[in-house]
């Protein structure tokens, strides 16, 4: 077979839905054996299902992980080294919407478990991805999940947007340390993608819709967009490239991306404080007071 990633091995986080899952099946189409680590237990089991009915079900290995948790992320890059010999690309993309709030009224246990899961789960990721590609001395691509809200104010929550920016800096930061074994560290910074994480309760086409106002570009982002960044972040074509923050928003932040300004009353999390765990599984969100949002609608 075929493809740009052939012989290669990668993890990819947050790998059942959304981006990751788009990221997953798009490296296996192009050679790679990949190991997807999410919390979402339903959602990886269609994801292997899908996989195996495109002919790659042996190339594909699902480990549940909690990727603000080092024994996770530990055990994760473990069984990928074991299962298949080697570790070559990281994508550490399992993301949540966070806390949500005036600042003045975030709780701090909410702001604490949204840096764990975006930040801390990068920073681990990178971590032991490093250690297990230091040690075959082959080089590889690390590539983290950054955003357009951790470019500029306005794009995201405060929370969400800091973490953004710490993972920004982190890549920058890091990608000088790891040169030297020929480990290039990468961000991509996805504007508004079409994933059940963004719809906040609305449907997939509503929300497809609603982000047209927030870019220049015609069409909705998707999934296969960031996919097709990572593809080639994660291959030779990008070897000369480490230390970035690839922006990936149909023109967003050339347009100045102040969308909370322009969602206003419309916006989902509008009066509300609370915090949103996204597409883990988990009760998607915790609401301090208020009624709850409309639960996450299941898909791309």
């Amino acid at each position: 077979m075929g493809g740009r990633l052939n012989g290669k091995v990668a993890v990819i986080t947050g790998g059942a839905s959304g981006m990751g899952k788009a990221t997953a099946l798009r490296f296996l189409a192009e050679g790679a054996r990949v190991v997807v680590a999410d919390l979402n237990e339903a959602n990886a089991t269609l994801l292997v299902d899908e996989a195996a009915d495109l002919g790659h079900g042996d190339r594909l290995r699902f480990v549940r992980a909690d990727v603000s948790l080092e024994p996770d992320i530990e055990a994760l890059v473990a069984e990928t080294v074991h299962r298949f010999g080697g570790l070559d690309v990281v994508f550490n993309n399992a993301g949540v919407g966070g806390a949500f709030g005036p600042v003045t009224e975030l709780h701090v246990e909410d702001w604490d478990w949204t840096f764990g899961v975006l930040c801390r789960g990068v920073f681990l990721g990178v971590k032991h991805a490093a250690r297990a590609m230091q040690a075959a001395g082959r080089g590889g691509s690390i590539i983290n999940t950054a955003s357009v809200a951790g470019l500029s104010g306005g794009a995201g929550p405060l929370a969400y947007s800091s973490a953004k920016a710490a993972v920004v800096n982190m890549t920058r930061a890091v990608s000088l340390e790891l040169a030297p074994y020929r480990i290039r560290v990468n961000a991509i910074c996805p504007g508004a993608i079409v994933t059940p994480l963004l719809a906040m309760g609305r449907s997939l086409e509503d929300l497809a819709r609603d982000v047209k106002d927030a870019q220049p570009w015609p069409e909705p982002g998707r999934g296969e967009h960031i996919a097709g960044a990572a593809l080639w972040l994660a291959g030779e074509d990008s070897a000369f490239v480490t230390g970035a923050a690839i922006v990936v928003d149909g023109g967003m932040t050339a347009s100045g991306p102040n969308v909370t300004a322009r969602q206003g009353e419309a916006s989902p999390l509008a009066g509300l404080v609370g915090v949103s765990r996204g597409n883990t599984g988990e009760e998607p969100f915790t609401i301090h007071g208020g009624p709850a949002p409309p639960p996450l609608v299941d898909g791309a």
